[in-house]
């Protein structure tokens, strides 16, 4: 499991992005949230837990959660 930080939230689009704290960043989507995470109360800077999973895309979060 990796962490983070939610870098940009894209509401109207519902998507955002991941500051891991492995220097990468990674795209998530609003259905790859845990139930737990309201996607509309988003708004950065929070501090999350994440798996990473491949993609058409590249690597993305999923089973996005506060950490």
């Amino acid at each position: 499991m990796s962490t983070g930080t939610i870098k940009k939230v894209i509401p109207d689009r519902g998507f955002g992005f991941i500051s891991a704290d492995d220097g990468q960043e990674y795209f998530f989507h609003r259905d790859g949230l845990e139930p737990s995470v309201n996607f509309d109360r988003l708004t950065g800077g929070e501090k999350v837990t994440f798996h990473i999973q491949p993609s058409q895309k590249g690597l993305r979060a999923h089973r996005v959660q506060l950490a």
